[in-house]
């Protein structure tokens, strides 16, 4: 195998990944087929390409991360990229630097790509008005999160080749989760079914404008699903902490999945993006369990990130 994905028919004209809203159907399959070549790479003894060699990389993380920003830059020091990572908490921006001017000065420095991660919705969609380079949203408040939908896909396509007509259920605090909007918007696109489970006081009402069935009824959603995704209460974004809900533990016993489903209902694998809450959105033993494929997930990141990180450098392009 080459050190880069082979030329196909498919013509690739994307600048940025801003969300998944802005992709066609044909553009995600793409992204997820060169992420097959991708993580072939991972599995070499020596997982390094320098197919980054003379890019600059900025990552520029304003919220706290630990798998989506370790992914990347892994992602990019395999590809041979020159990495910087930017920190609001270490940087100017405490001191009153504004974003644009923050952007705008890292910009002088020749970068080619912003990996963005920000607490504000549309910041990746303003940092395109700002600099040249190509921007890549690492998540906006709870907007959308791109390369976790697409590895995600990836990861049911690893289990169901054809996504068209998979039934995909994602299950919890679906109000404060921007997984949840690009998984919608992916998935639909995609042609898969995709129903969202979790309390009323958790669902907003943009899921169905998207495409998505609601319930409310946790054993009714995993008898009908192929894939169940759980996702975790995000405490930092709920005014008034738990007031949502009447305890975790009521949450855990009413929307939790339990090794009791999985005997139950055998068809189902078990996904979450993480960090898992154990013994809140699923028991231990489920998250550890041969029906979970949580840590593949995260192998699997590396690899979509390594694809969109090629596409958007122009290297399918040449």
């Amino acid at each position: 195998m080459s050190d880069a994905p082979g030329k196909t028919e498919y013509s690739f004209s994307q600048k940025h990944l801003l969300g998944l809203a802005d992709y066609s159907a044909d553009d995600i399959l793409y992204v997820l087929e060169q992420a097959k070549t991708f993580r072939e790479v991972l599995d070499r003894p020596v997982p390094k390409i320098p197919t980054l060699r003379d890019k600059t990389i900025v990552n520029l993380f304003y919220e706290n991360s630990t798998r989506t920003r370790l992914s990347f830059e892994l992602a990019q020091k395999r590809m041979g990229a020159d990495v910087v990572n930017f920190s609001a908490g270490t940087s100017s921006a405490k001191k009153g630097e504004s974003l644009k001017d923050t952007i705008r000065n890292i910009s002088s420095m020749k970068i080619d790509m912003v990996v963005s991660r920000h607490e504000s919705p549309g910041v990746p969609h303003f940092l395109t008005r700002c600099v040249e380079a190509a921007i890549i949203n690492a998540g906006d408040g709870a907007h959308e999160h791109p390369t976790q939908a697409l590895l995600d896909m990836f990861t049911i396509q690893q289990i169901h080749p054809e996504l068209k007509g998979k039934k995909v259920a994602i299950i919890g605090d679906i109000s404060h989760s921007r997984v949840v909007r690009s998984n919608i918007i992916g998935l639909k696109k995609v042609g898969a079914d995709v129903v969202v489970c979790g309390p009323k006081s958790l669902m907003p009402r943009f899921t169905e404008s998207l495409g998505a069935s609601v319930s409310y009824n946790l054993e009714e959603t995993l008898a009908w699903c192929d894939i169940a995704m759980a996702l975790r209460i995000q405490m930092e974004r709920i005014k008034g902490g738990t007031d949502l809900f009447p305890s975790v533990r009521e949450y855990h016993e009413t929307f939790g999945i339990k090794m009791e489903h999985l005997e139950k209902f055998p068809d189902f694998m078990v996904m979450h993006p993480g960090p898992i809450n154990r013994g809140v959105e699923m028991e231990s033993e489920v998250a550890d369990s041969e029906r979970a494929v949580i840590l593949n997930q995260v192998t699997n990141g590396v690899a979509v990130r390594m694809a969109v990180l090629y596409l958007l450098s122009g290297g399918d392009r040449t």
